[in-house]
């Protein structure tokens, strides 16, 4: 591994690019027009079902913004960076090899199970390819792996803002800039190239005015929110946006925030570009065995979960059978906005892992190992002794260490490169700002986007029972379960309770993406593409296998020894109820492959079996 020690950062984003741009063009392609054999003659639900509430039909460019800003997330800035404890290549290997074979995959079946099936949710899609009582313990799983989501992804985000002015006045700009926008898009025609700029306008005007304001101490104090207020203000974000309708809000707020998402990551590679970084951490670490300080399990099965939405994501599945499916106008954008806004993910994954791993590595482990284990660390590796970060903290103003959660490291190895290009010296606190309001504004659009998926989550739960909320029309409906599903983990945000269930995030998640394929593998097969449905079924299998495997290495390893048997019930729950999906549909995939007889389903094709849509 010595050969791969010191390589130049611009090695890794070069390869990057090329191998995502040979994976579009091809592998996408392939799964487009071979595998599920996208039709622009098939009407969408954005089109069969328009409400202009939630089923609206979506430029491409704009949905892509959409569907980007709500599955990208924490995960790709935050899981790249903790796994850097192994050294940069697992991560770098996963993420190029699970987003082409994994993740991208996984993000066009799903969304394309869900626009055949009226942009139903997962839960749906498996009652109907499966049967009811999959589809109700999928429901369950769902909601509650969801609950966790929103709520981890909401403390990340309270970390981001607490106490930064300037990041809490740019987040709160980006709403009425995104409700003119939607007003624009809305009641213009052709407006959308001037929406857009008048969006991009607006939006570096309240970066840039919001620095300078915060220098007024007044006005500063007006943004200098305690954790509690800013508990609150978000779920009150989360509800207002699953409830005002999605041009409204939702979607140019979700489209602007692209904008800043993806220029961020374009001037970080291109700062990477003018400095050349040489990569400081090294390929492989002696943390690949386990015991080290960030994550306490081996590279195997570890990278997999940690990683998490960098490569592949159980999240993406929520959206993908939530918001993007009923704002598709055409099947044939699938690949676009499916395939392509997981690649521009992994792209952003790996930017991130290159930004932890040009610092030292002395200073990487000060930042993310808890101040209480510090010193007996340090004790047992005096080698990764600190290097530059007392200049970092004497320049930023902050003090660096014990700064856990991935967070802050990013924030540091990102103001470094910056600081680094020409002419941009001595503002590395700015860029350190910067960086951290960047990062509250990744994470709150997963954040709404979440929200209301939940609620159409709930609303079809309660269906079941109160028939009136099948109607997602139905206004008391989309009231009521929007309150229950934002209080519920609202009131986990606010009272701090789900910080010690966090862990339980990257295992959940991807068994939830393993869910998502593996439930999508059923409709495929049951649509006659044979060998074809193993491009879905493969990864799925996978990451079922490796999934479980990290759950028992969590249970018996780390949770029962420290005693947290709260955390164990809930994470053997949760690898129960997808256990009892994946024994369902594998009885599925049995029996449809026994069947030789073919049926013409609705849309012309030879199928196995037709359901209901």
């Amino acid at each position: 591994m010595e050969i791969f020690n010191g390589i130049n950062a611009l090695t890794l984003v070069f390869t990057s690019l090329l191998l995502f741009a040979i994976a579009y063009r091809f592998y996408g392609l392939f799964i487009a027009n071979k595998v599920l054999r996208l039709n622009n003659n098939i009407t969408t639900p954005a089109v069969e079902f328009a409400d202009g509430h939630d089923y609206v039909s979506t430029n491409k460019n704009v949905l892509f913004g959409h569907h980007f800003a709500a599955i990208a997330a924490a995960g790709p800035l935050v899981g790249p960076v903790l796994a850097a404890q192994f050294g940069y290549l697992p991560g770098t290997l996963w993420i190029l090899i699970g987003c082409v074979l994994g993740g991208g995959v996984h993000d066009m079946v799903v969304l394309f199970a869900s626009v055949r099936h009226k942009g139903e949710s997962l839960a749906s899609i498996a009652a109907k390819e499966i049967g009811p009582t999959t589809g109700t313990i999928a429901g369950i799983a769902v909601l509650f792996i969801l609950i966790l989501t929103l709520a981890g992804l909401s403390l990340a985000c309270i970390s981001a803002m607490h106490e930064a002015s300037w990041s809490l006045f740019t987040v709160i700009a980006t709403m009425p800039i995104a409700i003119l926008m939607g007003l624009i898009m809305r009641y213009r025609k052709n407006s959308i190239a001037f929406a857009s700029i008048l969006g991009g306008v607006l939006l570096i005007a309240a970066i840039i005015g919001g620095h300078n304001l915060m220098q007024i101490e007044v006005i500063s104090n007006l943004f200098h929110w305690d954790v509690n207020t800013i508990s609150i203000a978000i779920a009150a974000y989360g509800f207002f946006a699953s409830v005002l309708p999605i041009w409204l809000l939702l979607v140019p707020r979700d489209y602007l925030s692209t904008y800043l998402k993806i220029g961020t990551i374009l001037m970080l590679a291109v700062g990477i570009v003018f400095v050349a970084p040489t990569i400081q951490m090294p390929a492989i670490t002696e943390f690949i065995y386990g015991g080290g300080p960030i994550i306490g399990g081996p590279v195997l099965p570890f990278i997999f979960i940690v990683i998490a939405c960098g490569a592949i994501s159980g999240f993406h599945a929520v959206i993908a059978t939530g918001t993007t499916p009923k704002m598709l106008s055409n099947e044939k954008e699938i690949l676009f906005v499916g395939y392509g806004a997981m690649l521009v993910e992994g792209f952003v994954a790996l930017m991130a892992l290159i930004a932890a791993c040009t610092l030292m590595p002395g200073d990487y482990f000060a930042i993310n190992t808890p101040k209480a284990t510090y010193d007996s660390f340090m004790a047992a590796h005096p080698d990764l002794h600190t290097v530059d970060l007392q200049h970092f903290i004497d320049r930023i103003g902050v003090d660096l260490y014990g700064r856990t959660g991935g967070a802050v490291s990013l924030a540091v190895g990102m103001a470094h490169i910056f600081d680094s290009i020409p002419y941009m010296d001595d503002v590395m606190a700015y860029w350190y700002n910067f960086a951290i309001m960047f990062e509250a504004v990744f994470i709150l659009t997963a954040i709404d986007a979440g929200t209301r998926v939940g609620r159409f989550f709930l609303q079809e739960m309660l269906g079941q029972v109160i028939p009136p909320f099948k109607n997602k029309n139905w206004l008391p409906g989309v009231i009521i379960s929007s309150l229950l599903f934002t209080f519920s983990w609202g009131y986990l945000v606010y009272t701090g309770n789900v910080s010690s269930i966090w862990p339980l995030f990257g295992i959940s998640n991807q068994l939830l993406a393993a869910c998502g394929l593996i439930v999508c593998t059923t409709m495929l097969i049951r649509m006659n593409r044979g060998k074809l449905a193993l491009c879905a079924a493969i990864p799925g299998v996978f990451m079922a296998i490796i999934t479980f495997w990290a759950g028992y290495e969590q249970v018996v390893n780390m949770y029962l020894p420290n005693k947290e048997y709260l955390l164990a019930a809930l994470a053997i729950l949760a690898m129960i109820l997808m256990l009892i999906v994946f024994i369902g549909a594998f009885k599925k995939w049995n029996e449809l492959m026994k069947k030789k007889t073919l049926v013409l389903d609705g849309y012309g094709e030879e199928v196995k079996e037709i359901v209901e849509r």
